[in-house]
């Protein structure tokens, strides 16, 4: 719901802005010493629009973190990462996507493992983002503060869904090509 209203949102802040981005195509438009320009309102809806944007961009590459890390896809996973991005949780790191992809790879191998050894089946995760904020540093670099939860997928009558963890993550995000990644996510920070 919330990324379909921030789109509305935006799309209202683009038709608002046109008309002051009409008075600037106007030819022999100038302004005066001491005058503002026409044409602010007009950037400043496109800086609006690009923002709300860049935050469409920053809530879909955290749903394909989560999606990745619960499907045990490892190359979406380390794929939402820069090449130099890292993981880390309390003392442990794990940076460089070759390095993320293998964490997770290593899961899904360990799962797979103790099936074929006849062990029961565990529950399956989810990892939700509550409570986000996102804070622009500048046109390229975001902090994108939340709370999260992993719950366990319930695995029948007896042993019901429930609550697996709970914490505060920060991530430091960049635009890197057009296209918004995670420089480091930590799900334990210290302060």
């Amino acid at each position: 719901m919330q990324r379909y209203c921030i789109r509305i949102m935006a799309a209202c802040i683009a038709m608002s802005a046109l008309p002051a981005m009409a008075a600037d195509s106007h030819a022999g438009h100038e302004v005066q010493p001491g005058q503002p320009a026409q044409g602010m309102q007009g950037m400043q809806g496109m800086r609006m629009m690009q923002e709300a944007q860049d935050r469409i961009a920053i809530e879909d590459l955290m749903w394909r973190y989560a999606r990745a890390l619960d499907s045990s896809d490892a190359t979406a996973y380390a794929a939402v990462y820069t090449e130099d991005g890292q993981f880390a949780s309390g003392a442990n790191v794990t940076r460089g996507r070759a390095a993320l992809h293998k964490m997770v790879a290593d899961l899904k191998q360990a799962r797979t493992d103790r099936e074929a050894k006849g062990e029961p089946k565990r529950p399956g995760t989810l990892h939700m983002v509550t409570n986000h904020s996102i804070t622009f540093q500048d046109a390229d670099h975001a902090t994108y503060n939340a709370y999260w939860v992993t719950m366990f997928t319930a695995l029948g009558p007896d042993t019901p869904a429930r609550v697996g963890a709970v914490g505060r993550s920060v991530d430091e995000l960049v635009r890197v090509n057009g296209q918004w990644l995670i420089k480091s996510r930590n799900v334990a920070p210290q302060d």
